[in-house]
């Protein structure tokens, strides 16, 4: 009885509680049979039953026809020594089973919501020990489940607050991702309409008969400077969206540290010590090298300007076996390998850390930065299969970690000599089949093309342009396809003239890209957008160059004019990361294409 009590006391469930009555109450109380009925509305469900053959379980009766309901309802515990005698009982319901004597005791205080009944095969009178036994697990049995009941209670409350806490998070996290969008917007907006101005503000002057050549020639490179302004920021943006469309391939970190190095050695200026810690051993990674070494320059400055232009940059590269938790997130385990960037500046302050990394948030002055040299940071780490961990002490500078994945090295094939430094090629009146959906931008390319000595013709989409080359190329040397148009995309178009026509060179445009981005440019080659009419030119010169076979370039946008294969400076500059005049190369000017 005593361990029945305890185990009762345990039960958090009614069917937990059903089954200790079950297999406790016959042994308990000497019985042939026990039963367990729960009350159902006007109801009586025989939920559970141990006795010597079977009796009603699983059976539903109205709380009227039986004794168990008869219990309940007048809250007494029914004795009857000879079933037989007694008018109560529903005969037709016992005549087919052993019972010949029974105690029916309700379970519960206040209501009754079930009953315990005891069975026994023979006409017997019952001693009142027995009676008091059965009803001892009745009280026992109401007190699980009343604390069944309050633990389900509780249970209820605690899922309902957890659901209303649950939607407030979820309203919070809605409310910061409305603020964070309307923060990016915002500063978009604000940079965008400073570039507009000046480009506005020169194609006003640019219009004036009488404006003097000198004063032309500096609003041509205004709105020229202007546009490689806006390419940056875009490039940016797309970097910290892990969007932009990469290049990766299998390079030794190590050299690429050391060439940066001799570049920032300058940027930094010559009161920052720049020192450099090498390993031994190759430390090779799969990754986009420009926009790598990008990283590593807006790295840099960021420190410079932490250190006012004084004190010590050290850059460090080495092995890890893990990423840890970075930003609250769950580390990585694999080998990486890494580059940290210590310098010895202001450092960082506690509560602005888990915000350095989003675009368009500076501690700068106003007009000093964009806010977006950390966030291409941010971006192309997470592209690549990385992180960047930062690590900073007011007044003692910061450390800022870039985590690539490790791989083995590869043997490189030789790259070929671009000769892209010379004149700009012109069209001999190639035929060119120029697919693209917008408009504009569709009719200012085809105007392009036939000003540099080549014959057009537009395609709205890629299903028109399919129809035009027909199954031959209907004459056209070379396919000037957007990426990204209603229907049919730009790649799946090149895909498909890969197949039909595997001699016609295709050559691709886009501003962005969400295969382009995930997938590359599948071996086709590639113009950022904005070009220039010199990069546009150049790139359709290439494939024909090559013979008909497809390449796998792709053509950066950068300052007009400047060759995309010139110093790792210049490049460095193509990708926005520093003012050209750093890296010391003077740009053309050059005409650009809307995006």
């Amino acid at each position: 009885m005593i361990a029945a009590s305890e185990r009762l006391g345990c039960a958090r469930t009614l069917d937990a509680i059903a089954a200790i009555l079950r297999d406790t109450a016959r042994e308990v109380l000497g019985a042939d049979g026990i039963a367990v009925v729960l009350r159902q509305g006007e109801l009586c469900h025989y939920v559970a039953e141990d006795a010597v053959e079977p009796l009603w379980q699983g059976a539903r009766y109205p709380i009227g026809d039986c004794l168990s309901g008869w219990s309940m309802l007048h809250r007494q515990t029914v004795t009857i020594s000879d079933i037989a005698s007694d008018p109560r009982v529903p005969q037709e319901a016992y005549r087919r089973t052993f019972v010949r004597s029974l105690i029916m005791a309700p379970i519960g205080t206040a209501e009754p919501v079930a009953a315990l009944g005891a069975y026994w095969a023979e006409v017997r009178e019952h001693d009142p020990f027995t009676i008091m036994l059965l009803e001892s697990l009745a009280r026992s049995a109401a007190l699980a489940i009343e604390h069944a009941q309050l633990n389900a209670t509780l249970e209820q409350r605690v899922a309902e607050r957890t659901r209303e806490l649950e939607q407030a998070h979820e309203a919070l996290r809605q409310s910061q991702k409305l603020e964070a969008i309307g923060q990016l917007t915002g500063g978009i907006a604000h940079d965008f309409n400073n570039l507009l101005t000046i480009i506005r503000s020169s194609v006003d002057f640019l219009r004036r008969p009488d404006l003097p050549e000198a004063r032309k020639g500096r609003y041509l490179d205004a709105v020229s400077d202007t546009v490689d302004r806006a390419a940056k920021l875009t490039s940016q943006l797309l970097a910290f969206a892990r969007r932009q469309t990469l290049k990766p391939e299998v390079f030794d970190i190590r050299a690429s540290v050391r060439d940066t190095a001799e570049m920032l050695d300058t940027l930094v200026g010559a009161r920052i010590r720049l020192a450099v810690e090498l390993p031994d051993a190759p430390c090779c990674v799969r990754a986009d090298l420009n926009q790598f070494e990008a990283a590593l320059v807006n790295m840099a400055v960021n420190a410079r300007d932490a250190m006012n232009g004084e004190g010590t940059l050290t850059l460090r590269v080495s092995v890890s076996d893990a990423i840890s938790r970075i930003r609250g997130q769950t580390g990585a385990a694999g080998m990486f390998a890494t580059v940290s960037l210590t310098d010895t500046g202001t450092g960082i302050v506690a509560d602005q850390i888990g915000r350095i990394f989003e675009p368009f948030f500076t501690t700068k002055e106003f007009g000093k930065g964009t806010g977006l040299g950390l966030s291409q940071v941010f971006g192309f780490a997470q592209q690549s299969g990385g992180d960047v961990a930062v690590v900073s002490e007011v007044g003692r500078g910061a450390t800022f970690t870039l985590y690539l994945p490790q791989v083995a090295a590869e043997i490189q094939p030789e790259r070929p000599v671009d000769h892209d430094d010379g004149p700009v090629p012109v069209g001999t009146g190639e035929r060119v089949l120029v697919v693209e959906d917008n408009v504009e931008v569709g009719r200012f390319c085809t105007q392009i093309l036939e000003d540099l000595g080549y014959r057009t013709e537009w395609a709205v989409n890629a299903e028109d342009a399919l129809e035009r080359l027909g199954s031959d190329g209907n004459g056209f040397e070379v396919v000037f396809s957007d990426v990204l148009m209603p229907g049919m995309g730009g790649i799946a178009l090149a895909q498909e003239l890969r197949r039909r026509l595997p001699t016609l060179p295709v050559v691709l445009a886009s501003g962005y890209s969400h295969a382009l981005a995930q997938g590359g440019a599948q071996g086709f080659e590639l113009l950022n957008k904005p070009y220039s009419a010199e990069q546009l030119s150049r790139v359709l010169r290439r494939p024909r160059r090559s013979s008909g076979s497809q390449s796998a370039a792709v053509i950066e946008p950068g300052p007009a004019g400047l060759p995309p294969s010139g110093l790792r400076a210049q490049r460095a500059c193509e990708h926005g990361t520093f003012p050209a005049a750093a890296a010391k190369a003077e740009p053309r000017a050059g005409w650009a294409m809307p995006a």
